[in-house]
């Protein structure tokens, strides 16, 4: 065996079983936050990934992930993004889609279904201040924001 296989099967690949995730993490009033992707866990430096879970007809308190950026794929459930200064923007999210949230941006998910429980996949942009929860009064109603790109009107 050479010098790097050796390595390469100590320092490789690494599987994070479901019920190996952890939750000690980061959580913000609503959801539950489980980490699969740490530096602790399996060495990651410049990235971070776990799973997320909303109770149906729930919300989370509003909250951004300072300078991450963080994609989330929609596993089961309907999301419902809430954004901005107020959350005075809205958007939803169904099984398949991915979203994406640029750094400081605040937010709120909510699991716009009311007898499904809303289930996601999380990477974010890197390690350290994966959660600042925020204490936001938001607008009444917001404004629809339809998540058309440049290239699909």
């Amino acid at each position: 065996m050479s010098a790097n296989s050796s390595r390469w099967r100590t320092q490789g690949v690494r599987i994070i079983h479901p019920n190996e995730l952890d939750d000690a993490t980061a959580q913000t009033l609503g959801m539950h936050r489980r980490a699969a992707v740490t530096t602790q866990r399996t060495g990651a430096t410049k990235l971070w990934a776990g799973t997320v879970t909303i109770d149906a007809n729930a919300k989370t308190g509003a909250h951004h992930h300072g300078d991450l950026e963080s994609v989330i794929y929609v596993v089961s459930g309907l999301a419902r993004l809430r954004w901005g200064d107020k959350l005075e923007f809205v958007a939803e999210a169904a099984p398949g889609d991915f979203i994406y949230v640029p750094p400081y941006v605040p937010h709120q998910e909510i699991n716009a279904s009311e007898d499904i429980q809303l289930h996601c996949v999380l990477a974010r942009s890197g390690q350290q201040g994966l959660v600042i929860n925020l204490d936001i009064t938001p607008v009444e109603v917001p404004e629809l924001v339809r998540w058309i790109d440049d290239l699909h009107k």
